[in-house]
Formats: structure tokens, sequence, C-alpha cells
């Protein structure tokens, strides 16, 4: 039998969860209160350039979320450009190359390790023992620890875990290697490096976030008769209150839509108070701990997201002339705040999307002290370092800069975390979002599977929708 769901958020939690709803056979009606859907992961428009809030790269383990986008009618040639794994320097640079042939798995880590320049013996081996024992231990823990104290254990080497390790840890987790959590790490590795040679594969978007995913998944929607309303902010939520005589208090009526729901914007003509079934709440913690806050059952849970601690997440876009280019679409960096050199990856945003030639994206992890600079400053000193590390002059002095910080761009990733479950302490309204209880870290492929599990805590089978 087909129920009526609410999804508030129009992220990629949101939008995961709103499509399996709608796919199972529900109707949907979803409320964002931006005007440009993706949540933390969307597009922003600056000075006429469509520019994203962040540089994301993907991964081939993300199966989930290659496969949410590809029922959304993403067609994932188009939108997405594939590498094999890799962690390359700028050439001359102090650091290494290491790419992965396209060999079976783990074949071809090795023959990328035999072939790794500006690594020497002592790092090879290292890194092989890493995987060799990740995998003996079935890539778990008994008792979760940070990163750092596992690289020592693993007897690491400063070198490896310089140029290896660390912007791993800083790019998947967002979280320094002394502060996060080794077992999230192990989990991303796993999937990655441990699976498949094509889990490893780097991705990175030709397009802008919006329309990778989140657009999309509107349309489709909308073609299917289901409702997305942009600018729609929900102010509270409230189990419905028509109980027949005797029932315990805050208990959905018997028959009747559990939830109420009560949102306002210009898109819905001022103000709704609209009924529904059961509610996905996929809005970020601190606005999903104001909606919970009012609701006795969900006080405790309201307390534990607003208790999260945060990590942000700096971009560094810097305009040259057309024709700018570096030899590969992305590097890492050597980075060392202490010299003023902030970036941790350059990405040439003119190898992924034409109309943006000699456009560069410079991104800075865990990036709290990068962001208490002032823009103009920190986008100077990023050009600096990209003039000395690419050995291109030029750099040093960018037609245009801009830089874009997202404060709260993921939880820290601590060892031992407590991670909410989706469900919820009331009956007909569940979480959504890359913060709750799962293997993985604040990802896109975190959010996506948050969402697929809170649309099947509320779905019972239903016909199915058809394209």
């Amino acid at each position: 039998m087909a129920k009526q769901f609410a999804v508030v958020g129009g992220g990629w939690a949101g939008f995961s969860a709103a499509l399996e709803l709608a796919r199972a056979g529900h109707r949907v009606t979803v409320y964002e209160a931006a005007r440009t859907l993706g949540g933390r992961a969307r597009r922003v428009e600056v000075d006429g350039r469509v520019l994203d809030n962040g540089q994301h790269i993907l991964l081939g383990a993300y199966r989930e979320t290659l496969r949410m986008m590809r029922l959304a009618g993403v067609d994932l040639d188009a939108a997405i450009l594939k590498l094999p794994l890799q962690m390359r320097y700028p050439p001359g640079d102090a650091g290494m190359d290491f790419v992965a042939p396209r060999l079976p798995a783990p074949l071809h880590v090795g023959v990328a390790l035999l072939r790794a320049r500006g690594l020497a013996r002592d790092d090879k081996l290292a890194l092989a023992r890493f995987s060799t024992t990740a995998r003996w231990m079935g890539w778990q823990l008994n008792n979760d620890c940070s990163v750092a104290e596992l690289l020592e254990r693993f007897e690491q080497t400063p070198r490896l875990a310089q140029l290896m390790w660390r912007p791993l840890c800083l790019a998947a987790l967002n979280t320094p290697l002394e502060r996060a959590s080794a077992q999230v790490f192990l989990a991303v590795l796993r999937d990655s490096l441990g699976a498949r040679r094509a889990a490893s594969d780097m991705l990175l978007p030709r397009t802008d976030l919006s329309a990778l995913f989140p657009e999309a998944a509107c349309a489709w929607l909308r073609r299917n008769g289901h409702q997305v309303h942009l600018g729609a902010k929900v102010g509270a939520l409230q189990p419905d209150t028509g109980q027949p005589e005797g029932q315990a208090p805050g208990l959905p009526a018997a028959g009747a839509a559990r939830w109420l729901v009560q949102a306002g914007g210009a898109a819905l003509g001022g103000s709704e108070r609209a009924a529904f079934d059961g509610v996905v709440l996929a809005c970020a913690p601190a606005a999903a701990a104001a909606l919970l806050q009012p609701l006795e059952a969900a006080a405790p849970l309201a307390r534990q997201l607003e208790a999260f601690d945060y990590e942000a997440i700096t971009t560094c876009y810097l305009q040259y002339a057309p024709g700018t280019r570096l030899p590969t679409p992305f590097y890492a960096l050597l980075d060392d705040p202490a010299s003023q050199r902030w970036g941790q990856f350059v990405f040439d945003r003119g190898q992924l999307d034409a109309a943006q030639d000699g456009l560069f994206a410079v991104v800075i992890s865990a990036a709290g002290a990068a962001a208490a600079l002032a823009q103009d400053e920190l986008a100077a000193a990023v050009g600096r370092q990209l003039a000395a590390d690419l050995a291109m002059p030029a750099l040093a002095q960018a037609a245009w800069s801009r830089v874009i910080t997202e404060k709260r761009a993921t939880f820290a990733c601590t060892p031992a975390l407590d991670r909410p479950d989706n469900a919820t302490a009331l009956d007909g309204l569940v979480l959504a979002g890359d913060y709750t209880k799962g293997d993985y870290p604040a990802t896109l492929e975190m959010a996506v599977r948050s969402g697929q599990q809170a649309a099947r805590l509320l779905s019972a089978p239903a016909r199915r929708a058809r394209a």
C-alpha cells in the first residue's frame, strides 16, 4: 500500500531516501530550505562563475552513490573522469609518484609500489607490510585508536606517513592523523585498496555537484509525480494529535497520518501544514537537533547531535590565463602551515570542464587555521605555493581568486565516536545523513547509504514506480 512521506533536506542523503521511497511505490514530498540542491556538496555562483562549495573526489568503491546516480538518469561516462588510484606530486617536488596500473587486485597496488618514484626501499616495505597486515586482520581493530597510533603500530616510515597516509586520511576523513579514527580509515582502505581494482579508481566530477546527482534526482521525482519544494524551510514536526480518547499522548491516531510538517517559504505561497505517514530528517545535525528538541522522546537524540565537533574544508579557486594547464588533472601538494604552505591538493578544472579553462581548485582539509586567514592573504599564499611547487612563476599572480570555506563541512571523525542510528525513538521519524552510524566517514557514499537505510526503515512493499 502506497504511503505519503516527507523528506526534510535536499542533499545527497535526502534525495537518496526520496528516490528509494518513490521507487518502492510511495509518494514523496521533499522540502529544501535553500534555493540550490545538494546540501554541503552543492553548486555556488560567484561573480558569474559556476563553482562548487568544495572540490570532491569520489572512489570506484562508492557503489551505492554510482547506482543512485544511474537510477536518476545520470550519464556516468559524461559526468565523471575516471582515473586509476594515484598519489602524484609535482615533478621535481620532494614528493613521490605512485600510479596504479589497470591490473587485477591486489596486483595493481603491488606493481604501483614497485614502480613508485620518490619512495625508498624502507618506505615500500612499510607500505607492503601495512597492506598485508591489514588484510590479515580483516581490516578490523579490537579497539579503535587514532590513525597516527595505527601507523606507529604498523611501523610506517615518517616519509610514507607524510606522502601517502596523511593526505589520504585528510581527504577521506577530513580529520588530522592525530585525532582521526583508525577503524573508519581502515574501512575506507578495505573498500578501495583492499577490494577489486575498479574500487580504487579515483572519480573526478566533470559537472557541478548539484547537477551530479541532486538535480537529476529532483527531475526524476517531478517527472514521476512527486513534489520538491525549494526555498521551503520546515519549522516544526509534530506527531498527529488526533488521538482517540484513552490513547497515550504523543502517539499517532489509529488510521491517521503519523506526522504533521509545518513549512514556510515563497514556494509554498507562505506556509503549509501537511500530514505524512513518516518523515526522513535529512538536514544537517544542528538543524535536525532544532526540530527534534521540542519532541520529548527525541530530546536525548537532539543533545547527541548538538555535541558533534566539526572540521572545515576550504577550497581556493585561482583563475589563470586560458591554456594554463597541469600535466595531470590533479596533484597532491606538500603542505606546511608554518611556512604558509596550505594547499594539499590542486585540481586543473579545465581538464574536467572546458568552460573552466585555466581555473585551478586548491583544497585544504581540516582547514580551521587556514580559514582564519583573510581570503586575499590565503589566496596569495596558495598562489606562491603553486608557483614554487610547479616551477611556474606565473601562478603566483592569479587574474581572479575566490576562497570558499565550508565551516562545518564534516564531523570530526574521532576514535570510537558515538554516531546516531537512522531509527529514532519516535515511530515514523528517521534520520539520514553522513553523520549517522556506519563504516564510512562523512563522504557522499555515507550520505547516500544513510538515505537508503532511512528509506528501508520507513518503506513497506508497494507497487514499483516506472521511470
